[in-house]
């Protein structure tokens, strides 16, 4: 007998390295299978994440212009399904936020120049939600405020005097 065991290791070195490769494979091909459907079902839990999305300040006070350099993006933390937020998130082609300053709140900054002024943009979560009309909310955006200026141009309007929207205290 003592031939056998190594007539026996020969065949299996011959017919063993193809059917070893071949069960690995199967096995690598299930186990990818397996988890592409746990992912697909996790995504049907609700999920909180913290997105960056571009934001457009439009309508400045008349008469005048924003200057300095408000953020350009804003952190989103928003809750949704996971199919909506990975919708989201792949897709490249974000359209900006308005940010409309003929329909929000700015207020002045109080003991500042009477150039400088801040938005609250917790204030305009509703606003934002309204925009993007998805399946997810916006529970808070970060920076909570935004501090900019409107200088003054010749012959200009200053915005104390310009309606309810506005707060100049």
């Amino acid at each position: 007998m003592p031939g056998k065991p190594g007539i026996w290791i020969k065949n299996f070195r011959k017919n063993g390295d193809s059917s070893l490769k071949r069960d690995i494979v199967v096995f690598i091909f299930f186990l990818f299978l397996s988890f592409g459907f746990w992912y697909l079902n996790s995504l049907r839990k609700d999920f909180e994440l913290d997105l960056k999305y571009p934001v457009k300040y439009i309508n400045p006070p008349k008469g005048r212009e924003l200057a300095g350099d408000p953020p350009s993006k804003l952190t989103l933390n928003l809750k949704g399904s996971g199919y909506s937020i990975f919708k989201l998130k792949i897709s490249g082609n974000r359209s900006p936020l308005i940010i409309d300053f003929s329909k929000i709140t700015y207020r002045r900054v109080q003991n500042s120049k009477p150039t400088e002024y801040y938005v609250v943009l917790n204030e305009l979560v509703t606003n934002f939600n309204r925009q993007l009309r998805s399946e997810y909310q916006i529970l808070s955006v970060k920076p909570d405020t935004v501090f900019m200026k409107f200088p003054v141009r010749p012959n200009s309007v200053p915005p104390a005097g310009s309606g309810s929207k506005r707060d100049t205290k």
